[in-house]
């Protein structure tokens, strides 16, 4: 067996000896944005330090935590906060707490970060549904080096990395509920600078509508695991060289805090759909 299938097992096995529930899926939470497990009941938090081998995060607005919940009585598990490249160089590393989510039992994954607008017509505090993303990571592919056939082939399709069902819950249930959900492509560059305005205009030349620092390693992992993942971005900040704003960390997780209702609400109530 592989090294990184063998060390994901032994984890899951760890944290199934704080929780043992059976969760199919799982949600990751981006910058400011874990007040969704408030709408959570019946909780059982885990901080990421009291999981031996679990990576746990150092940036602001990531709280650290794996909690347990239900909705209507239906089990899920949440991270928290996550791991970027720029905090620790290393894609395996960074993907690995969805290795282990995948052995607790996950085969569904809802992903959301931060992130700044690069679509000219998208603003601060909207949502963004992710139909498609751009690896600009320069660290490539956490499937770079040996295959372990436990978690998947070694050329894993990538055609459909968001999948169209669970999207069109999220998309249905904004509709629902009178959110406005823009949808497009998101780009992952490596950080922790922001983007410079040249490289913005990349982006957009390739067909970015949003970039940030995550997300993309997750997806890629997830889909090498089969698992089915929808995407959700909050519009945190125009992107460089669109505002005369100067880009802050504050300034992100502020607009996190402001869209922090049409979010939890757009999540509590997609996540009731797919339970």
């Amino acid at each position: 067996m592989g090294q990184i299938y063998d060390n994901a097992m032994v984890i899951a096995q760890r944290i199934r000896e704080k929780c043992d529930r059976k969760v199919d899926l799982c949600v990751v939470l981006g910058s400011g944005l874990g007040a969704f497990v408030d709408a959570l009941d019946n909780q059982v938090v885990i901080p990421y330090s009291q999981i031996e081998g679990f990576p746990c995060s150092s940036v602001h607005g990531h709280a650290g935590n794996l909690v347990f919940g239900q909705l209507d009585g239906k089990d899920l598990v949440v991270m928290q906060g996550r791991v970027h490249y720029y905090e620790c160089g290393d894609l395996k590393r960074v993907t690995l707490p969805i290795r282990i989510l995948h052995c607790l039992g996950c085969t569904r994954m809802i992903v959301t970060n931060a992130a700044g607008a690069a679509n000219v017509n998208f603003n601060a505090g909207e949502l963004m549904l992710i139909t498609d993303h751009i690896n600009m990571l320069m660290a490539g592919s956490p499937l770079v080096g040996l295959n372990e056939d436990e978690f998947g082939v070694r050329f894993p399709d990538m055609s459909e990395p968001y999948n169209h069902e669970m999207s069109d819950i999220l998309r249905k249930t904004a509709q629902k509920l009178g959110i406005l959900l823009r949808e497009g492509v998101y780009c992952a560059s490596h950080g922790p600078e922001y983007e410079t305005p040249a490289e913005v205009r990349m982006f957009q030349k390739l067909g970015a509508d949003a970039v940030g620092m995550s997300t993309v390693p997750e997806v890629v992992v997830a889909n090498h695991m089969l698992m089915k993942v929808a995407g959700v971005s909050c519009l945190t900040n125009k992107a460089s060289g669109l505002s005369e704003t100067k880009l802050t960390h504050d300034e992100v997780m502020e607009c996190g805090r402001k869209v922090a209702k049409d979010f939890v609400n757009l999540l509590r109530e997609g996540v009731r759909q797919m339970l």
